[in-house]
């Protein structure tokens, strides 16, 4: 099953260093089936960090083929993966690109984490680039904690409801068909 991940814009009055109320707008990953339901999981999200009133600026569905958390690690950071594969039509060298979203806490150890996350990778790759990302924390549909099972749950029952198609109704009624004449 692959993830879908939407960046959710988050505005909010933030209290800063010192005591001063400023508002801001920052971004949040979350893992979910539709806009709807992301809109629906972010608001849950962070009714219990912001106390305040707050409001979604922005849904959209992020670019990142894989999510890769790690311990004791404080910032969000986007590596650009380019795969290689050689065409044998053409006899040309294809790159194709993907986006990880790697925690680390400098740019070395996104780098480092980047290359441990791709090491059993069979193929060829490069990584062009490592970037700072503005997420400020991300939210999947599990953490793998027994506490989640209620999440898997609720998941399998939205996986498993299909939407009821009405079934027409046969029109019982018979009209007499009048033949034309010819003349």
């Amino acid at each position: 099953m692959s993830t879908t991940w939407y960046e959710c814009k988050i505005k909010y009055r933030k209290t800063d260093e010192t005591g001063g109320q400023k508002i801001t707008t920052e971004p949040y990953l979350v893992d979910a089936l539709s806009y709807t339901e992301a809109e629906s999981r972010i608001t849950e999200e962070m009714s219990a960090y912001i106390s305040e009133e707050f409001k979604i600026t922005n849904i959209k569905v992020a670019n990142y083929a894989e999510i890769h958390p790690f311990e004791n690690c404080d910032r969000w950071f986007k590596s650009k993966i380019s795969l290689l594969a050689y065409d044998e039509e053409s006899g040309k060298e294809r790159k194709s690109s993907m986006y990880f979203l790697v925690q680390a806490n400098d740019v070395r150890e996104a780098f480092d984490n980047t290359l441990g996350i791709m090491k059993t990778t069979m193929g060829e790759y490069t990584i062009p680039a490592i970037s700072e990302s503005p997420i400020m924390d991300v939210f999947p549909y599990f953490s793998g904690e027994e506490e989640d099972l209620e999440k898997i749950e609720k998941f399998n029952a939205l996986k498993a409801s299909k939407p009821e198609i009405e079934v027409e109704a046969e029109d019982t009624m018979e009209f007499a068909v009048e033949a034309e004449t010819v003349s």
